[in-house]
């Protein structure tokens, strides 16, 4: 199969410079990309993220630059642009080494029917990556009644993406988990493909405030309102 032809790739960014180039240059150097649409959602206000997007345009994946916004606004705004079976949301500081990564999970999702597929997330440099530990138990262990995804890496069936309505443009944070617990849990894969991530939440905002968010998000996953407060994560 042909990739370009299954998938296309949505990626929201906002001041990214050097990650993004590092994701598209990661992207470019898969196999079987060739062709393949990336619509970078970018809501940047420095030049250099553009700039930096613009130098991975090699005539191998075809990266297009798209309104942004907050990360519900920018992945909808290339959803609504996919005309492929499948669309995959990165997002913009996730790395990818193995070089037929995009291959193997869009072979799975196919082969195995399902409806959504994410994959086991670690930091580069291997910091923190306890917690991403913790956190594979955490998601099998709901996988049985309610499943969810860390929206780094959200590999959806586009018509079932649709059917769901997509991301809620009124959600600034969690917008993610959301939208990928409406997932049945026999139609939600977690892939043992591993991707890389960059650390600078952790190190930014400390151990305690993500780890108090993520339970606050689980306590409040049926309040609406609490999806549209920021809690100072974007600043």
């Amino acid at each position: 199969m042909e990739i370009k032809n299954i998938l296309t790739i949505v990626i929201p960014c906002k001041n990214e410079t050097y990650r993004i180039k590092k994701l598209l240059n990661d992207l470019n150097n898969q196999n079987n990309i060739t062709g393949t649409k990336v619509f970078v959602a970018d809501s940047s206000d420095d030049i250099s993220t553009v700039l930096y997007i613009n130098s991975e345009k090699k005539d191998i994946c075809d990266i297009k630059i798209i309104e942004g916004g907050l990360p519900s606004i920018a992945r909808h705004n290339g959803a609504k642009l996919v005309n492929t079976p499948y669309v995959l949301f990165l997002d913009s500081d996730m790395e990818i080494i193995n070089q037929n990564f995009i291959n193997e999970i869009t072979s799975e999702i196919i082969k195995r029917e399902g409806s959504l597929l994410t994959c086991k997330v670690r930091t580069s440099n291997r910091d923190y990556n306890y917690i991403y530990k913790i956190f594979d138990l955490i998601q099998k262990l709901h996988w049985i009644t309610k499943p969810f995804a860390l929206g780094g890496i959200m590999l959806f069936k586009t018509d079932v993406y649709n059917q769901l309505g997509g991301f809620n443009h009124e959600d600034v944070i969690a917008e993610d988990y959301n939208l990928s617990r409406k997932i049945s849990s026999s139609k939600f894969i977690l892939s043992k493909k591993i991707i890389l991530t960059d650390d600078r939440r952790f190190r930014n905002k400390g151990v305690w405030y993500m780890v108090k968010l993520m339970v606050l998000t689980f306590l409040n996953r049926n309040n609406p309102n609490f999806y549209k407060k920021s809690f100072s994560y974007w600043s």
